[in-house]
């Protein structure tokens, strides 16, 4: 077994790509490559460019070095690279992310912008144009850049915090809204100056509140597209002609306490508005625009409810919305990364299927799908090369992390030179299935390590995954199964009802009855997997993150089949997970009243008879903390002994969200899940993380 799985130092320490942007001529990818800090407390990220046609040669060029680190990297039309980073600028400020731009022909990197707010992403860069979109928060009250920078610097002095709601939702997965708003900005690039000038205001703190700074005249200006927006650029998608004159955007309608997104044409001239296609409980997303400007192609769902899932339809239109009309009806499966092929008589989709993601090409005419790629590999980041000679992509499996690669229409992958390669895990990788009770097949992956036989049987972790919406179909950096192989076990990843990829049908098989098919699902696939002669079916432990810490705390109540239970993230009352998570209105209009009941695990709370280790972060918003401490309390009354201890454990992270981020805290993580493990599966006596106490 590789060291680096074994030892969670070395595993932190593996650097990752989590970005990749193609260059228009196709012949350079940047990529975006996040290394452990040298205090092994957060992870720095750099840009680096690699040869990305397939005969080229040439080792992997970083291209950006700063403490603070660079993200969202794109390539403008002329082949500049633009990013965002918080590195110092020519004043030395690194107070807000603003927009650099790394010339094609050489030189340091400048920076472009100077938000008071800063900005949130480069949301679409014109292909043939210089013209970049940008997202950004300002102030409701600002008139101006300058009016933003003003109010910002008078909470800044007088330390206030405070923010005033007039709508809902307040709050977004780990972070408060407001006060503040989301505005989309266009940003022209012929008006980035060739030398890199000095653009400084005064400092925000020490300005007077009356006074105002003007805008750097030596930068372009951002010109707003979206004034008072309210919450409406709280968007499903940008995109931008490739003349870069119109952009397309799906923004938010309030409805209630609730919103739909519509799209909506901008002409970047005049700011003008015009709305394409606007429905009552539909939501369109994820618009693209061809090659020559003329076609658009977005989805289209409509609102789920408690009777089923709804469907995502893919739809093309002129580019004024005229002659809408679906594509790929009959196609049961959920296109995402959207985009046009070089010529533009294709679509570029990538979906979850059969626990995989691979490339898929939708033929705009007559709507048929054609699958690209037919490895085990789940692909991301897919960029359209524009001669037309095939596509750049991220491409991951279960034992191997995202890695870059060219892709021809026939399917062929080719490696390209890698900045950041992994070690090997050492372990057998095998597609197993199931059939339920109702004559579904239910399938998922098992990694065994390579010592398990019938002579040494490894233990099983049915590891549940989260979503629900969701597949196993690739390298975690945050769940890894290459660990857990490394210390013995074997992990079945399975994907039951309520999964994607293999159809509307089994997902609606799930739908308002989470502790139903799902369930037995796991269970069939486990009962399945315990009788293959490698696997151990007398020590087994079962767990889960988010919805699969739901399942792990349904499966707590439910039978006293595993030997450990670990549960993180995790929906437990759903009375109150309803009305408290950050986006209510939505898992609120997912279930009946009656479903809410019948399937919240706390109702089963007297039945645990399993050892659980209870994970939970304070800055989660998803699943509020309050599921965590009240699961916590009702154990507590339940099982504590007379001198208050129990069999079960509650590992809390103040300062984390839905994710264990920071890495010195991933290691806690999972060595204080490993601990339990074997304390409960193993019958050993592991030490717990020193730094626990």
């Amino acid at each position: 077994m590789n060291d680096a799985y074994e030892n969670l130092s070395d595993f932190i320490a593996i650097p990752r790509i989590d970005g990749l942007a193609l260059s228009p001529d196709g012949t350079r990818a940047v990529l975006t490559v996040a290394t452990l800090t040298k205090d092994a407390t957060a992870y720095e990220r750099a840009l680096w460019e690699v040869p990305a046609t397939t005969n080229a040669e040439g080792e992997p060029v970083r291209l950006t070095r700063s403490a603070k680190g660079e993200s969202g990297a794109a390539f403008t039309a002329a082949g500049d690279v633009l990013f965002t980073s918080t590195r110092p600028d020519a004043d030395g400020d690194d107070s807000t992310s603003q927009v650099w731009l790394l010339s094609a022909r050489g030189g340091e990197a400048r920076c472009i912008s100077r938000l008071a707010g800063g900005v949130s992403g480069i949301e679409a860069i014109a292909a043939d144009a210089p013209a970049a979109i940008l997202g950004a928060q300002l102030m409701p009250s600002a008139e101006s850049l300058e009016e933003d920078a003003r109010i910002r610097a008078a909470r800044t002095k007088g330390k206030v915090n405070a923010i005033l709601h007039s709508s809902y939702p307040i709050r977004d997965w780990d972070h408060d809204l407001g006060p503040a708003e989301p505005h989309l900005l266009a940003l022209d690039l012929d008006r980035v100056p060739a030398e890199a000038a000095r653009a400084s205001a005064a400092e925000p703190a020490e300005q007077d509140d009356a006074a105002t700074t003007p805008y750097p005249e030596t930068l372009p200006r951002p010109r707003d597209l979206t004034p008072q927006p309210g919450l409406s650029v709280d968007h499903g998608g940008v995109a931008v002609s490739p003349d870069g004159t119109t952009v397309i955007a799906a923004l938010s309608v309030p409805v209630g306490r609730s919103s739909r997104t519509r799209l909506v044409s901008i002409d970047v001239a005049s700011g003008a508005h015009t709305v394409l296609a606007d429905e009552e409980g539909i939501d369109f997303a994820s618009p693209a625009i061809s090659p020559d400007g003329t076609a658009l192609a977005y989805g289209r769902g409509a609102k789920s409810t408690p009777a089923g899932p709804a469907d995502h339809e893919l739809w093309i239109a002129n580019l004024d919305g005229s002659g809408a009309r679906e594509i790929a009806a009959d196609w049961d499966r959920w296109a995402a990364s959207t985009q046009f092929s070089a010529d533009g008589s294709a679509l570029i989709v990538t979906a979850d299927h059969d626990g995989r993601c691979p490339v898929f090409s939708i033929d705009v005419a007559t709507g048929e799908v054609a699958q690209i790629t037919e490895d085990d590999a789940a692909y991301s980041a897919v960029a359209v090369d524009r001669t037309g000679a095939g596509l750049v992509a991220l491409r991951a499996t279960m034992l191997e992390p995202a890695h870059p690669v060219r892709i021809a229409f026939d399917g062929t992958v080719t490696r390209l030179a890698n900045p950041a390669p992994a070690p090997e895990v050492n372990a057998t990788l095998t597609d197993v299935d199931a059939t339920a009770e109702d004559g579904a097949r239910v399938r998922g992956w098992l990694l065994t390590p390579p010592s398990a036989s019938a002579a040494a049987p490894a233990p099983l972790l049915l590891w549940i995954h989260g979503g629900p919406l969701n597949s196993w179909n690739q390298w975690s950096w945050r769940w890894s199964p290459a660990l857990a192989v490394a210390k013995g076990y074997a992990v079945l990843l399975p994907d039951p009802a309520l999964s994607t990829g293999y159809g509307l049908e089994f997902i609606a098989r799930g739908w308002n009855s989470w502790g139903h098919k799902p369930y037995t699902d796991l269970l069939t696939i486990t009962d399945a997997v315990e009788a293959r002669p490698e696997i151990d079916e007398t020590r087994t432990a079962a767990m889960g993150g988010s919805f699969g810490g739901y399942m792990a705390n349904w499966v707590a109540g439910h039978t006293d089949r595993f030997d450990a239970i670990v549960t993180h993230a995790a929906l437990w009352a759903l009375d109150q997970f309803g009305p408290t998570t950050d986006h209510a209105d939505y898992w609120q209009s997912i279930f009946t009243p009656e479903a809410m009941v019948e399937h919240s695990p706390h109702h089963s709370v007297a039945e645990i008879s399993t050892p659980m280790l209870v994970i939970h972060g304070d800055k989660d918003y998803r699943v509020p903390i309050g599921e965590g401490l009240r699961l916590w309390a009702e154990l507590a009354e339940h099982f504590a002994a007379p001198d208050g201890s129990m069999d079960h454990r509650f590992l809390y992270f103040p300062d984390e969200n839905h994710w264990i981020l920071k890495p010195q805290h991933a290691i806690v993580w999972y060595e204080t899940v490993f601990a339990f493990l074997a304390r409960h599966v193993r019958g050993e006596e592991p030490e717990l993380p020193e730094v626990l106490g």
